[in-house]
């Protein structure tokens, strides 16, 4: 990139920091080319964005997530244009791994639970900062996988807002148990005060209740 030429004062006479941002806005990640301490041009790559990414997001927005970040090391012109592509609500682009865990950080302190989406080394220090990490384990790194809360095992991204739809309704399970649960042995505790059962009556009823919800 430019910034790494101006570093080894390797000088830009071909023009190709204006080619570079060209191709950057078309969605592509330029590499400018130099030997010898001469520019010669410029490479552009670009991954194809997954069909099912704006799906994705989209999804993620109807489970309630409130704002859907990405955090890159890729310049900002690709970044922004993925975003674009996808519905991505806040872009932060050329990010080192520390930069990735910065941000995550910060939101945090803003107050937001922070789910972090990773899958490669770079992502590690992010996952294991954010509330919740998920590693995307079927294209992941072994560090990756190994350092987040979650791995998703497939390669659906769809997969990300089952799983937050799945624990959601484990969640409300949980505290729906929890519930009858004291609400039974509140019961049982009047009855018994009023000599019209015993206690002991709370403990095979809340097990059949939960046997049943099982």
């Amino acid at each position: 990139n430019l910034a790494l030429l101006e570093q080894f004062g390797v000088a830009d006479t071909v023009g190709a920091d204006r080619v570079a941002h060209e191709l950057a806005t078309q969605g592509r990640t330029p590499m400018i080319v130099a030997v010898d301490d001469q520019v010669l041009g410029v490479i552009a790559v670009a991954d194809e964005i997954r069909r099912d990414a704006a799906a994705m997001v989209a999804a993620l927005h109807k489970a309630g997530v409130k704002k859907v970040v990405m955090l890159t090391g890729d310049v900002k012109p690709v970044a922004d244009a993925v975003a674009a592509a996808t519905g991505i609500d806040e872009v932060h682009a050329g990010l080192l791994p520390e930069d990735k865990l910065d941000i995550v950080a910060r939101l945090q302190r803003a107050g937001h639970v922070v789910a972090m989406v990773g899958d490669g080394v770079n992502d590690a220090p992010a996952l294991a900062t954010a509330d919740v990490g998920v590693a995307m384990g079927a294209a992941g790194s072994a560090v990756a996988v190994e350092t987040a809360d979650i791995a998703l095992m497939g390669d659906d991204l769809l997969k990300l807002p089952e799983a937050i739809s799945l624990a959601r309704r484990t969640l409300a399970n949980i505290r729906q148990n929890i519930g009858i649960a004291l609400g039974l042995k509140g019961i049982f505790l009047v009855t018994t005060l009023l000599g019209l059962t015993g206690l002991w009556l709370a403990v095979p009823a809340v097990a059949g209740f939960q046997s049943e919800e099982a």
